[in-house]
């Protein structure tokens, strides 16, 4: 029922159980109902034990699913759930070497909801880095070893049991090949080696969507990671003025940036700009949106008159924002204690190093005070919204899915309103209060960096330096009780 879209009883389709030792069930089209013959396929039939409920239940389970996948036409076992690949019809829109730009897009014609993902990678800011980056990691720059088909997780995943709220929409996921952080509008030309037309990427593909349905959508929530998180809060007001523009104001647009709320803070330790890992965040941008040729939200253009790199900084363009927003952000983002030179597996942590850390996660938290709707975790990781574990994360005992659920109500009680009262039982704003990296126990699993090991919460902030004697006394307890407490993930 909830994959197919239509109720059970619609498919008047009738079982003949016969007598015996071993039972038969053969679904067959009702004689009374002649009209819906052609939606059998023909009759199928297998053999069911019912002794199996005695002994074991998984197994008369299995039983009942191979029976209700035979009943419809249209089962999980039919389904082709992937998200195909499309090459924009536009072929001057085009990704950094000139190959064409495109999208992958999993169509539910019953819904009117739609959800564009942008990927997330990273960036290049002049010759040299994007040089480097067309050598490594050339999928980030090219299509032309995309492949036909991708298969959607987390947020993207068709299947209930993962997504409980946005399974059966339509899904679009946008390949990230500009290297831009999704704001460049500059072709490819003889003067240049690069194009960078992410911003331009996100127009031409909404334009195409409006022929496939979106034209008759409520909702479209325009989400991203990393990069693809930055490139949301860049794009999510130009996506609602686009529809505006052409006539479709019905359509509620709304953003969701995971991870990609960035600090334009001071590094631990100051590197020259030669890289783009070890690249201070402000210097990369500043050099990296005159190179892209970088478009930004025009009510934070004018708030930065000349330095327009400010915009690409979560707390400085999201006052500026139209549209509704809900910000994901890890409160210890491990790519921005990698540009902060911070590197916290591999190596013993100093204790100059460990309040960087501590302070990182207050700076952040004190930059998302304002912001109504936001799940933020003090967790050391990156990206959430895609990752299979993102219903296991909790802060404050409610998960991602669930505050995201909320706030789509909010939104659809409230119409666009950002600074609406949150519902009873639906909070919206959460944020760990806890003070170091992985005190949420409900953080994903950390691994060393060198062994691969996975490291338990204690092992993790011994490593960190963590000193339990100094915090026992701190607390006004046994120290023996505090590791029993981290022990528990507490």
């Amino acid at each position: 029922k909830r994959k197919c879209g239509f109720y059970f009883s619609s498919t008047f389709t009738c079982i003949t159980v016969s007598v015996g030792p071993k039972r038969t069930v053969r679904p067959t089209a009702c004689p009374t109902a002649p009209a819906y013959r052609e939606r059998v396929e023909g009759a199928e039939s297998f053999p069911l034990d019912f002794t199996a409920v005695e002994g074991n239940m998984d197994n008369f389970m299995v039983q009942i699913k191979n029976l209700a996948q035979s009943l419809y036409p249209c089962s999980a076992q039919k389904l082709d759930q992937d998200m195909k690949l499309h090459f924009l019809k536009n072929v001057s829109v085009t990704c950094n070497d000139g190959s064409p730009a495109g999208y992958y897009i999993k169509e539910s014609k019953g819904s009117k909801r739609w959800l564009l993902f942008l990927e997330g990678g990273w960036y290049c800011f002049n010759r040299q880095t994007c040089d480097s980056r067309y050598e490594t990691m050339r999928r980030l720059m090219s299509s032309t070893k995309w492949p036909q088909t991708r298969t959607g997780a987390g947020i993207l995943s068709p299947q209930p049991e993962e997504n409980p709220h946005w399974w059966n929409a339509n899904m679009v996921f946008i390949p990230y090949c500009s290297s831009d952080v999704w704001s460049g509008a500059t072709p490819k030309t003889d003067h240049s080696d690069y194009a960078f037309m992410g911003s331009l990427i996100i127009r031409e593909v909404v334009n195409e969507l409006l022929t496939k349905g979106l034209s008759n959508a409520k909702v479209l929530l325009l989400a991203g990671s990393s990069a693809g998180g930055t490139g949301v809060l860049l794009n999510v007001d130009q996506v609602a003025e686009q529809l505006e523009s052409q006539g479709y104001s019905g359509v509620q647009v709304r953003g969701l940036a995971d991870s990609g709320w960035f600090l334009d803070n001071k590094q631990y330790k100051f590197t020259e700009c030669l890289d783009t890992i070890s690249c201070a965040p402000t210097e990369a941008i500043k050099r990296g949106i005159r190179y892209w040729g970088g478009l930004v939200p025009e009510n934070c253009r004018q708030a930065h008159v000349g330095e327009e790199w400010n915009c690409f900084f979560g707390y400085k363009v999201f006052p500026t924002l139209k549209s509704p927003v809900f910000v994901v952000q890890w409160l210890f983002d491990e790519a921005q204690l990698m540009v902060d030179n911070i590197h916290l597996t591999g190596h013993p942590v100093h204790e100059g190093q460990w309040r960087y850390i501590q302070n990182l996660g207050q700076e952040l938290r004190s930059t998302l005070r304002d912001v109504p709707a936001m799940f933020a975790p003090a967790c050391l990781s990156h990206e959430l919204i895609t990752r299979t574990y993102w219903m296991d994360i909790q802060v404050k005992g409610t998960s991602l899915p669930r505050a995201l659920h909320c706030w789509d109500r909010s939104l659809h009680v409230n119409g666009s309103h950002q600074k609406a009262p949150p519902m009873r039982g639906c909070p919206l704003h959460l944020i760990d209060s806890c003070p170091w990296p992985h005190c949420n126990p409900s953080c994903p699993t950390i691994r060393d960096q060198l062994t691969g090991q996975e490291m338990s919460v204690i092992q993790f902030l011994k490593h960190l330096g963590f000193d339990v004697q100094k915090m026992a006394q701190q607390q006004g307890m046994d120290p023996r009780k505090l590791l029993g407490i981290l022990n528990n993930g507490n």
